[in-house]
């Protein structure tokens, strides 16, 4: 290593080597003054060939005042670079004339070797040309050594130094936007107006399914044909930025590499040249496929529910805190006689008689204040009509937040019941006169009830499918029997048997909570969700979720708690295997009459899952077995052993074990034989549970297996 020369600045004064001057550090130039204020010290490394001229560098710095600094000297290329390879200067100042510097091959190879530290070339030749040449490739300065003096210098120094950290600022700044640029979860990206992509980022290049954002600009030649499905989406969105200069939210349907068609949103501005062209699009992308998704499954919830309400027999409306309706279905418009529009954002003073009014309003509001359920039997008097009685019943409405917004009622016309109860009334104090009358009112009121049970038997199966469609019942490979004994008029318990194919059947069993009118209403409600949702029935799990889904939307609006256990399960003929899930009802059975074996039904996982009804979005898990020629599968209810025989509760192991002794015998046979057995032991009394048995025979003659299959 040459000397090291070194020249420092104390307090306030600069003090000259040669003659001792003092001077005020206000005389100083303003940049230097910076550097005086900033730095302690500016570390120069000379590359030169002869070790005098760093006195003249020394003298030329310090007639121009130069802050404090430190002269180091070396007389080669290769010594400069190794001296580099140490510790940090601020600056070099390389003599082209080196021998082993061969002009500005050497000052580039400097450069290579230590591109952080700045460097100004010192050359003996004032060669515009090569000056040019040397700031092109990256010197911070030309110098020509007989034309320069400290002022020159020092600034030259200053300036190259300055530079330097500018250029290491920008550089870092740039790092920092590439990086958010390539991390962030949004796509990002910039197009000419013609439709090719100018720059995109890795998450764009994920979104739209390809590996890189170089394979995404590479493929997507013509945004308008190679990623819109509607070919017309790009004319909008040049249309709409040519006269915003803005987009926000400007939601499209795109194609991925992979031909998946996902949902996008855009938030687009244009960026324009001084003389107001445009040069380029830039934005950023988000995939909104799962909200597009959520917005659809939630229209298809509501179009469900209107459906629902919309063919009930009953007048369901509902109101806001203002006690202004909000919705009536198709029975409500039809008691008032008005068409919706001219029901929504009226109340009830608007239709019935003032003191009417009033009450319903009271009752309104002791729901809206306390927040329960309320039922009641009112005095109604639609327009131009006598009055009715009705049975109603009303409950809160709450919004996302669970505030209450309003409320939902339900009424039914109940005035044939009340007349039959005052007639009953009447006919109590004059038995004798209104016999006639009275045995008329219960005799309709029978009527209604048997009415009611025949409709309620006429939705269970009453032929069976065959397999395969062209068998016979003797020589279909599935057969089936059940038996069905309401506890009341009408029954909580459905079943069904779907035919999903050739080879394929669909059983559901279920059992709504209670029994009575309210358990048959949901029932009739299941099966319509079954019969909705048949396009789900070949994934058993499937299925019950969205039955699930449904039905608790459903019930939730009532605010009284109801569930229903269903089992369901798809039995595949062809491979010989059963696909079930169970939403917490009881376990089939499953006899085998070549071993004569009897097992349940379990799930894989051993656990139970919840019945229908009570929570969110449940996955129900559908278990996979397979199944024997001859043998024979019993879904049932647990009103079948919640009975009481010879004093004893039974249990499903009672009816495994009837089923084990009788499994031998036809199905139909076998369900006489226990239900004989259950009423003997109920001494001929009622049932107090509904009662359902489904059975399904495998034939002996079961075609081999072409395969493992699937569900």
């Amino acid at each position: 290593m040459g000397p090291c020369l070194p020249v420092s600045i104390k307090s306030d004064k600069v003090k000259r080597s040669a003659c001792c001057e003092e001077v005020t550090l206000s005389t100083i130039p303003t940049q230097q003054q910076k550097f005086c204020m900033s730095e302690s010290k500016v570390h120069i490394l000379l590359v030169a060939l002869s070790p005098d001229y760093t006195g003249t560098i020394r003298g030329l710095l310090i007639d121009a005042l130069m802050p404090a600094f430190q002269l180091e000297w070396l007389p080669s290329l290769r010594s400069g670079m190794e001296r580099l390879d140490r510790s940090k200067v601020d600056v070099v100042l390389l003599d082209l004339s080196l021998p082993d510097c061969a002009g500005l091959r050497g000052f580039i190879e400097l450069r290579s070797h230590a591109p952080q530290v700045p460097i100004i070339v010192l050359s003996d030749v004032d060669d515009d040309l090569m000056a040019v040449q040397a700031v092109h490739e990256g010197a911070q300065d030309y110098l020509v050594k007989g034309r320069m003096n400290g002022h020159l210098l020092t600034r030259s120094i200053l300036y190259a130094i300055e530079r330097k950290r500018t250029e290491a600022a920008l550089v870092s700044v740039q790092a920092k936007y590439r990086k958010i640029f390539e991390n962030t979860i949004e796509g990002i990206f910039q197009t000419s107006p013609d439709g090719q992509y100018l720059e995109a980022n890795r998450a764009l290049a994920r979104i739209y399914g390809y590996g890189t954002a170089e394979e995404l600009m590479s493929n997507l030649t013509n945004i308008a044909r190679d990623l819109y499905v509607d070919n017309y989406r790009r004319e909008e969105f040049i249309s709409l930025m040519g006269s915003q200069d803005f987009v926000s939210g400007f939601e499209s349907q795109i194609r991925r590499k992979d031909g998946k068609i996902i949902w996008i949103s855009e938030n687009v501005r244009v960026v324009r040249n001084g003389t107001g062209q445009v040069i380029f699009y830039e934005g950023t992308v988000e995939d909104i496929t799962v909200k597009k998704q959520a917005e659809l499954d939630l229209l298809n919830s509501e179009k469900l529910y209107h459906s629902l309400v919309e063919t009930l027999p009953q007048n369901i409306f509902r109101k806001n805190l203002l006690e202004q309706f909000t919705f009536a279905n198709k029975r409500f418009c039809e008691t008032l006689g008005k068409p919706l529009a001219e029901i929504i954002g009226k109340t009830d003073f608007d239709f019935f008689p003032p003191e009417m009014a009033a009450q319903y309003q009271r009752d309104d509001q002791e729901i809206l204040k306390s927040g329960r359920m309320f039922e009641t039997i009112e005095e109604n008097q639609p327009p131009g009509m006598d009055r009715i009685y009705v049975n109603v019943v009303k409950t809160p409405l709450y919004s996302a937040t669970g505030e209450i917004m309003g409320l939902q009622g339900i009424f039914w016309d109940i005035t044939r019941r009340r007349r039959a109860e005052e007639g009953l009334k009447k006919a109590n104090l004059d038995l004798a006169r209104s016999q006639e009358e009275l045995t008329a009112k219960n005799n309709q009121m029978t009527e209604d009830l048997r009415m009611a049970r025949e409709i309620q038997l006429a939705i269970l199966p009453q032929q069976y499918p065959l397999f395969p469609k062209s068998a016979s019942r003797e020589t279909s490979v599935l057969k089936f029997s059940h038996r069905y004994i309401p506890s009341g008029e009408v029954g909580g318990d459905f079943f069904n048997v779907l035919a999903l194919s050739e080879t394929k059947a669909g059983v559901f069993i279920c059992d709504v909570m209670g029994h009575g009118v309210r358990s048959a209403l949901v029932t009739a409600i299941v099966r319509a969700l079954v019969e909705e949702l048949t396009r789900f029935a070949a994934d058993p799990g499937e299925l019950l979720g969205r039955i699930n889904h449904d039905l608790r939307a459903i019930l939730k609006q009532c605010g009284t708690p109801l569930y229903t256990t269903a089992f369901y399960m798809v039995v595949d003929i062809e491979t010989r295997q059963l696909w079930y899930s169970n939403a917490g009802h009881p376990k089939p059975l499953i006899a085998h009459r070549k071993t004569g074996a009897v097992d349940y039904l379990e799930n894989d996982s051993g656990k139970n899952q919840p019945a229908l009804g009570l929570f969110g979005d449940i996955n129900f898990v559908t278990t996979k077995r397979s199944f024997s020629p001859d043998d024979l599968i019993v879904l049932f209810t647990d009103g079948v052993y919640d009975v009481e025989l010879d004093g004893q509760l039974l249990s499903p192991d009672w009816l495994h074990d009837q089923l084990k002794t009788r499994m031998q015998s036809p199905v139909a046979e076998i369900f006489d034989q226990i239900l004989d057995q259950l009423k003997r032991g109920q001494g001929g009394e009622e049932f107090e549970d509904d009662m359902c048995l489904l059975g399904m025979e495998i034939s002996a003659c079961l075609p081999e297996p072409s395969g493992s299959g699937t569900s």
